[in-house]
């Protein structure tokens, strides 16, 4: 098995070392195009390098995990833990040189509590007062979220929220301009000219299905410091044929590289690969409402069938992780790692190949015989394709069962995935917040991402209470025992957490990319 990579020291990414020339121009290269770039509603990670550069919120994280100042130059937490209040940076404006107010914020957090906007995270902001209200009853405004001016901006909470200020780091808080918006609903983030940001970069030309140009934003609070002129996301869904481009010298960097060439490129100096930790889980759904999928049995043995070792060793050729449960490792509550010591739900790095077969025999399939027809579907992209082959194959071997693969693209899958008709859907989620309940509160009852439908009572108050305590050590405990209901009902089919394989030349300093799966370009210079 490939050795497992140290993780990524921040400080050796943003070290320059000898002169610096004018940064000029680069080219990144993404492998999937989101159709959501609005950040108050999307919750697709192939977003986030878009939203990452081109809009900031009040706060943004560091590259050593902090949380620092962006939009808001300081803030004051009431002795309670409830009231947050934030000073707004008297330069930060809009990339069309309106000033950012406090009033932007309260519209964008109470459109992303409307029900119509379509937003996929509202409930990240039902720990403000009267934010869930409002949400299930629009007449009911009672969101405790003000403007007392335009440069301050409060909120009150119901209970504490120890990780709060992380959240506001993510894109469901950011900022949008309600006349942009109001003026396009539906368009407005696909056209350079109103797709209005408060981040380092502005979006210059949108090349749906090639690529998109972003340009230095001179109304940026912090331009002075940002050298690039020009940055180019380049879409090229082959991981193969996007690292034939960047060991041609055709573009600089590459977010993602084939798992077969890993241990070529860890083993090659100088030549820009990198190994980035990444709070990310991959997994597919099982829908609890469609036969055979409905016998709890049959997804407990699918999952005990498959050897997850092989998948991360000889399909994935990678240093991920195997894994047995959804929250991934890196993950601290009170001191402690969410992963210590935690159960493994009957399931192993290897396949329990007898245990499997008595549990689909058990559910009335004995040796697969009259096991129906089963459909797992995925988006198009050959390394998870591979990743599904596989596993196809272990569960003909293992249970001796035929399931079907049926790929489509992303923007064709997901959608028919929401609609929650489906066997088995190909999925998984990267943290939008380095703690376990970006995670966790997917599958509470009614959540946009509860892509399963999955509904129980003693989840989602476990839930609530992890929310509500003021004891870490509580929460923790609440939090696994949460983590328990969706792992022994079998909701999920885990199958690795994920670390984040890329190349980018090392000319390129002051680059960076968060564990959280946003790439920084905004202090990066080039040396050549």
């Amino acid at each position: 098995m490939l050795k497992r990579l140290l993780p990524l020291c921040a400080a050796a990414l943003l070290a320059s070392v000898g002169p610096v020339w004018a940064a000029g121009e680069l080219t990144y290269v993404v492998n999937n195009e989101s159709a959501a770039y609005d950040p108050g509603t999307t919750a697709e990670t192939f977003a986030t390098p878009i939203i990452g550069n081109a809009f900031e919120g009040l706060v943004k994280y560091a590259s050593d995990g902090a949380v620092v100042p962006a939009l808001a130059e300081s803030w004051t937490i009431s002795d309670d833990g409830l009231t947050y209040t934030f000073k707004l940076r008297a330069d930060a404006k809009w990339s069309d040189g309106k000033p950012v107010t406090a009033g932007d914020f309260v519209y964008a957090w109470k459109r992303v509590l409307t029900p119509a906007s379509g937003a996929k995270n509202s409930q990240m902001l039902y720990g403000i007062v009267g934010a869930e209200e409002f949400y299930a009853d629009q007449s009911k405004d009672n969101v405790a979220v003000s403007a007392t001016d335009d440069h301050t901006l409060s909120f009150t909470l119901k209970q504490r929220v120890p990780y709060m200020l992380q959240l506001l780091g993510y894109s469901t808080f950011y900022p949008v301009r309600e006349d942009i918006v109001a003026a396009d609903p539906d368009g407005w983030t696909r056209k350079p000219d109103t797709y209005i940001g408060t981040g380092p970069f502005r979006v210059t030309a949108m090349n749906f299905g090639e690529s998109i140009v972003l340009e230095k934003n001179p109304e940026y609070y912090n331009a002075a410091n940002v050298s690039l002129d020009k940055l180019t996301f380049r879409l090229i869904p082959d991981p193969a044929t996007a690292l034939a481009a960047y060991e041609a010298g055709d573009v600089d960097g590459v977010e993602a590289v084939p798992a077969p060439e890993i241990p070529r490129l860890a083993s090659e100096e100088n030549n820009g690969f990198l190994v980035v930790p990444a709070l990310g889980t991959t997994y597919a759904f099982f829908n609890p409402h469609q036969k055979p999928l409905d016998d709890v049995r049959v997804r407990k043995a699918l999952s005990m069938a498959i050897d997850r070792e092989e998948i991360v060793e000889f399909v994935l050729q990678s240093a991920d992780i195997p894994a047995m449960a959804l929250v991934p490792p890196g993950m601290n509550v009170a001191g402690e790692d969410f992963r210590d010591g935690s159960d493994t739900f009957g399931l192993a790095p290897t396949a329990e190949v007898d245990a499997a077969k008595a549990l689909l025999a058990e559910a009335g399939y004995p040796d697969g015989a009259g096991f129906p027809e089963t459909v797992y579907v995925t988006y198009s992209s050959p390394p998870i394709e591979k990743l599904l082959e596989a596993i196809q194959q272990m569960w003909k071997k293992n249970l001796n069962i035929d399931v079907k693969i049926q790929a489509s693209e992303w923007q064709v899958f997901y959608p028919e995935v929401q609609k929650v008709e489906y066997q088995i859907a190909q999925m998984g989620w990267g943290a939008d917040y380095p703690h376990p309940m970006t995670f966790l509160d997917n599958f509470v009852t009614g959540s946009a991402n509860n892509l399963a439908n999955w509904s129980n009572a003693d989840y989602d108050k476990l839930i609530a209470d992890a929310k509500a305590t003021n004891d870490e050590k509580q929460s923790l405990s609440d939090m696994r025992a949460a983590e328990a209901l969706i792992m022994n009902d079998a909701v999920i089919l885990p199958q690795y957490h994920r670390n984040q394989y890329m190349m980018m030349k090392p000319y390129v300093k002051g680059f960076w990319r968060s564990p959280l799966n946003v790439p920084y370009f905004d202090a990066v210079t080039i040396e050549k």
